[in-house]
């Protein structure tokens, strides 16, 4: 018979004798698993009271949660209501009441409909707000920028696309707001020079400032520069700053450490050396999408002599001026030549050996190297951490042996679109601390160079597959088990993948996304181990896998319930499978296209249920089959529909369907 506990053993609690420090210690180590501190507050009533007094950030799924998440978690001080399309004045007004001195962060992205009102009750009460996001504000006009004037202790504004906010409002802001350290303008294109300069005259904290593709001239550029301690400057997209203008300017900005020119068509070496004369401290520098890279342009650089950084995307490019950039006194950390034309083996080998302590490199579409430059960056620039080559089609297999032999320090490296075999696969395998690998449409490897990678690479969070038609299950087992941590895996129209290969990954608790788009023999059992499995799980994609049904929706609805996005097209589910899904209230985006099995009425009830969602592609087929008032309540929700009039496709052999991409470039 079992000794019976005295009333005073069962109620002696041993967390009792910590204090409140110590518990939020250990709640603070808690933040891989969203679902381990709910775990943790379903333990007991003060259990439950310690996490909601300990919890400081709040990231709500849907607005009509926001009365009880709120009035639960009261000391709360960053809301990020980015996954919330619906917002109105009265949110902001009852955030405004509940949350008051406490909130210092607010995160409206994403949301729509408040206006100026709601906004001015979120200034008027929450008064030490420092940091506010109203980024996609495209229907915020200088009246919104008047209420958020009124919050005079903010250091950081986003006001990216708010495309009908003013000099005025800028002026309003600029006034008040005199503590402003980070200020995003990209794309509000309805402020000029007026309202960039009050900017900058009245805010002297500014620390970054993003200008993108305003509609500025060198007027404001005097008064930005003689900012003392602006660190981050972006200009990119500003057509209207060009060398004549920047040749005027007397000084540059001696405080500052980064600046984006990319995509100022107008601007060439000239300006730039004007805007670069003073700018000793610089250590990155974007010119993406600009002017040529020729020896005038590297000769304009050479004052840098902290320069750490360069990206160069999509520029045409010389070899002299590859060279002439390698012969600058300077240890570059970071280049990026991606998508250039005219990179060669005698410019870029040229460049890397005089950087050998380059830890990132991405050399993506430089088609015309080979062999010549590989071998030279892997014998120069052992230390590299993160290495993009991305169809490099002249780099032969032999080549990728080298990267495993001399960079064994990669963590990142996309080898996307190349001709790697498994010989390649055994020498990277060595790359021991690997978290992110793709390998999309490489023909040439099989399970075999796959299972070097499963066997030594345990770090590796991120793998891509896609299109790497030689993969089957065989390789994927090594994968789940000796890559227990991953996140991350594509294997989308890889065709021998089977359920084998989802049950293997069931085991990998950490998986939050699974790409198997046109993997025709998974079905509804492999789906079905993955969501008991996988219970973090916030993206699927299953489309054209025809053998999942609504067999494989039920699991999916009972067990993962973090699931967000999720592709349908092409599958075999009914309405009944895509009504089950409704219980997933962190659902907000899905496409379903082309379902045999999907009716008007029923997609009208799925629709109706899912109450999350933010963004569904439907067949154009099925809109004129709805009322009105249908879309018109759920867009009131905050739910976006995209249209597709797509046919149905049959799916091309991998060989085949790269043949035709290359007839296409």
């Amino acid at each position: 018979m079992k000794k019976q506990k005295s009333v005073g053993e069962s109620i002696y609690n041993h967390f009792d004798v910590l204090s409140e420090e110590i518990v939020f210690s250990i709640l603070d180590c808690l933040n891989d698993n969203p679902l381990d501190k709910k775990s943790f507050s379903l333990v007991c009533k003060s259990f439950y009271a310690i996490e909601s007094s300990h919890r400081k950030t709040l990231k709500p799924l849907r607005s009509d949660h926001l009365t009880k998440i709120l009035t639960r978690y009261p000391y709360v001080s960053h809301l990020d209501l980015s996954l919330c399309p619906r917002i109105t004045d009265g949110s902001l007004h009852f955030i405004s009441v509940i949350c008051k001195n406490m909130l210092r962060s607010i995160d409206l992205s994403m949301s729509k409909f408040f206006t100026h009102v709601g906004l001015s009750n979120l200034m008027m009460n929450c008064t030490n707000l420092v940091e506010i996001d109203l980024s996609n504000g495209t229907d915020l006009r200088d009246s919104a920028a008047a209420a958020i004037a009124e919050a005079k202790n903010l250091e950081r504004l986003w006001l990216t696309r708010c495309k009908s906010i003013t000099d005025i409002g800028i002026g309003c802001i600029a006034v008040r707001c005199k503590k402003l350290r980070l200020l995003s303008l990209k794309w509000c294109v309805s402020v000029g020079d007026l309202g960039v300069n009050l900017i900058a005259v009245k805010c002297k904290e500014i620390r970054s400032l993003d200008l993108s593709y305003l509609p500025i001239t060198n007027k404001c550029l005097p008064s930005i520069l003689k900012l003392q301690y602006l660190e981050d400057l972006v200009l990119e997209g500003c057509f209207g700053i060009d060398d004549d203008s920047l040749a005027a300017l007397k000084q540059g900005c001696k405080s500052l450490k980064t600046l984006d020119m990319s995509s100022c068509q107008n601007v060439s070496h000239v300006g730039l050396s004007s805007l670069t004369s003073s700018t000793g401290y610089l250590r990155q520098l974007i010119l993406a999408y600009g002017s040529p890279v020729t020896l005038a342009l590297a000769d304009s650089l050479q004052k840098l002599s902290m320069l750490q950084s360069i990206k160069l995307d999509g520029c045409l490019v010389t070899c002299s001026g590859l060279k002439a950039i390698g012969n600058l006194c300077i240890s570059l950390r970071v280049l990026s030549l991606s998508k250039c034309l005219g990179v060669t083996d005698e410019g870029l080998s040229s460049l890397v050996t005089k950087h050998k302590e380059l830890r990132k490199l991405d050399i993506t579409c430089c088609r015309k190297i080979t062999h010549v430059s590989i071998a030279h960056i892997t014998n120069s620039c052992a230390s590299l951490t993160s290495l993009r080559m991305e169809s490099c089609t002249l780099v032969p297999r032999e080549a990728f042996v080298l990267i495993g032999q001399r960079c064994l320090l990669l963590e990142e490296l996309d080898l996307t679109d190349n001709e790697i075999d498994d010989e390649g696969l055994k020498s990277i395998s060595r790359c021991s601390k690997l978290s992110s690998l793709k390998l999309g449409i490489c023909l040439n490897i099989s399970d075999e160079g796959l299972t070097y990678i499963g066997m030594y690479c345990s770090k590796l969070i991120e793998l891509d597959l896609y299109r790497s038609a030689g993969i089957t299950d065989l390789g994927i087992l090594p994968i789940a088990r000796g890559c227990t941590g991953l996140e991350m895996i594509n294997m989308a129209y890889c065709t021998e993948i089977t359920d084998h290969s989802l049950i293997s990954l069931s085991k990998c608790v950490k998986l939050n996304t699974l790409e198997c788009r046109g993997c025709p023999l998974i079905t509804s059992l492999g789906l079905a181990t993955i969501a008991v499995g996988c219970k973090q799980l916030t993206k699927l994609d299953i489309k054209k896998c025809h053998n999942v049904n609504d067999a494989g929706m039920i699991p999916l609805a009972h067990f993962s319930q973090n699931l967000r996005q999720i592709n349908l097209s092409y599958t075999s589910v009914t309405d009944v499978g895509l009504l089950s899904l409704a219980s997933i209230s962190c659902l907000q985006s899905m496409t379903i296209l082309h379902l045999k099995g999907l009716t008007p009425r029923g997609l009208a009830a799925a629709l109706l249920a899912c109450g999350g969602l933010t963004k569904v592609k439907l067949q154009a087929s099925f809109r004129s089959l709805f009322p009105q008032p249908l879309f018109e309540h759920l867009e009131a929700r905050g739910c976006a529909f995209q249209w597709k009039d797509k046919v149905f496709q049959v799916e091309l052999d991998p060989k085949c369907w790269k043949l035709q991409l290359e007839d296409v470039e």
